[in-house]
């Protein structure tokens, strides 16, 4: 047999190189550049796309090779693939816009399982992932501009419940900024950016000793009987003795409205 030639071993090899680069991305699953479009929903998944995503490729790579990827994160509260825990991930859409999707099957606010005292605080766990925003602008994003929001039943895409980690429309600071002094730890009527709310105070660093949906559920009995109705937004906030938040709920404007996943407030636009 004739020893093959200088330029067919230089083919050969490259093409070996290429099939073990394809090999490795396929393990690694498809990362997302900041700003871009992550990764491609499941062939007619549809409303079911955030679960199998999570479930299926982000589980699996973690449990299997210590990678979350398509996701950015995933915490389960033991080894088993089964066991609660949530992830985060990049909104297929793009921009600086991430999701906290818990790894086990649960509806939206419409479901009773948010009220269970034993469950993950869904909210605090998003919090502390803002910090994926500053892949989009290159630098810290102030605690002011953060928001977090979960819609209502009726607008959500979704079967899988998610909460959005966005920046804040730069109206929405100023509006928040404008209200800070008339919001309280009671709910109180407010206006934001021309849309109307009822508002309440926090005064704390993180969202570990507080439940949204809890304090939501105690609004009313129909808040609490009809959870679904009622969009959640969760806004930093800096108050003159401390940080904190300001939590918005009620059952007109989707929270969805008062975010910008061009988070121009931060420099993303620019």
């Amino acid at each position: 047999m004739d020893r093959p030639s200088a330029s067919r071993l230089l083919t050969l090899l490259i093409t070996l190189a290429a099939a073990a680069a394809a090999l490795s991305a396929q393990g690694r699953g498809t990362s997302s550049t900041p700003g871009g479009k992550s990764l491609e929903l499941a062939p007619n998944a549809g409303p079911d796309a955030y679960r199998q995503i999570v479930q299926n490729q982000c589980v699996a790579n973690w449990t299997q090779r210590h990678n979350p990827a398509p996701c950015e994160k995933v915490f389960l509260a033991d080894a088993n693939a089964d066991s609660p825990g949530y992830a985060l991930l990049a909104d297929p859409d793009g921009g600086a816009h991430y999701l906290l999707i818990p790894t086990q099957t649960m509806t939206g606010t419409d479901s009773a399982e948010l009220l269970d005292p034993n469950l993950p605080n869904y909210f605090a766990q998003a919090w502390r992932g803002r910090d994926l925003l500053a892949k989009f602008v290159g630098h810290p994003i102030p605690r002011v501009d953060v928001g977090l929001s979960v819609g209502t039943a009726a607008t959500r895409t979704q079967h899988q419940f998610h909460i959005h980690i966005e920046c804040l429309r730069p109206e929405v600071v100023d509006s928040l900024k404008t209200v800070a002094d008339t919001v309280t730890d009671r709910w109180t009527q407010v206006t934001v950016a021309g849309l109307s709310f009822q508002a309440m105070r926090l005064s704390a660093e993180g969202l570990e000793v507080s439940s949204p949906f809890e304090l939501v559920a105690n609004l009313s009995p129909d808040a609490r009987h009809h959870l679904g109705n009622y969009t959640v937004v969760v806004a930093g906030a800096q108050y003159s003795n401390g940080p904190g938040f300001v939590v918005l709920t009620g059952t007109g404007p989707s929270g969805d409205l008062l975010m910008d996943s061009g988070c121009t407030v931060a420099g993303g636009g620019s």
